[in-house]
């Protein structure tokens, strides 16, 4: 399923009133910024900037395109809107997204929108006094997820550059024996000729004694 690329979009951010003084589309809209700018991955793509300098406004652009989707197709269900979360994390952000959470994000936002058309709010209401909170904490909890995906990666690094530092260093040891092991080189002897007598024996020179 295909998405319109970025354009200018005005900046779609959780709004100061209350999700029940909101129509419908704009609670569907709210819910869907608040699943996307809780969603890890996306947040550390743009606040790692992969997306380019305005990977933060491609993230609002992100959650207008995929608001926009319901309205012009609603029929979309959780399995397109995963493909499309996939594809725009992978065209925009050049991020592959391969650790279940698209699919973890596509049934949030369909599960929402059921609700919000049956008018229950409670799981609007739920995400957005949670996310007020988290902006009273200074971003805790994001944040805290942010650093779970920043230390996994880091550990990764670590370890390979560790296993990469050892096998230099197996590499040296082995040279250094090597090395060691390796005799001293003789200065090279001059050769003898062998000496043949008149009826063709070769003679045998014998090690001069020193």
């Amino acid at each position: 399923m295909d998405v319109d690329q970025p354009q200018s979009q005005p900046q779609l951010q959780p709004s100061e009133q209350s999700p029940t003084s909101l129509s419908p589309s704009a609670q569907l809209d709210l819910a869907i910024t608040l699943i996307l700018h809780n969603w890890p991955v996306l947040t550390l793509a743009v606040q790692s900037s992969w997306g380019g300098p305005t990977s933060s406004e491609k993230r609002d652009w992100f959650c207008a395109a995929i608001a926009e989707l319901f309205t012009d197709r609603p029929e979309t269900d959780a399995i397109d809107l995963e493909e499309v979360l996939l594809q725009v994390m992978s065209d925009e952000f050049d991020v592959v997204v391969d650790d279940g959470s698209a699919a973890d994000i596509a049934d949030r936002v369909v599960e929402l929108k059921e609700e919000i058309e049956k008018g229950d709010l409670a799981g609007v209401n739920k995400m957005w006094e949670a996310w007020k909170q988290k902006e009273l904490r200074g971003g805790g909890d994001g944040n805290a997820s942010l650093g779970l995906f920043r230390k996994v990666e880091m550990r990764d690094e670590d370890q390979e550059t560790d296993e990469d530092e050892d096998e230099d260093d197996d590499e040296h040891e082995d040279g250094d024996v090597a090395m060691e092991d390796a005799p001293a080189p003789r200065p090279q002897r001059e050769r003898t000729e062998p000496e043949v007598d008149e009826d063709g024996f070769t003679k045998v020179v014998g090690r001069r004694k020193r």
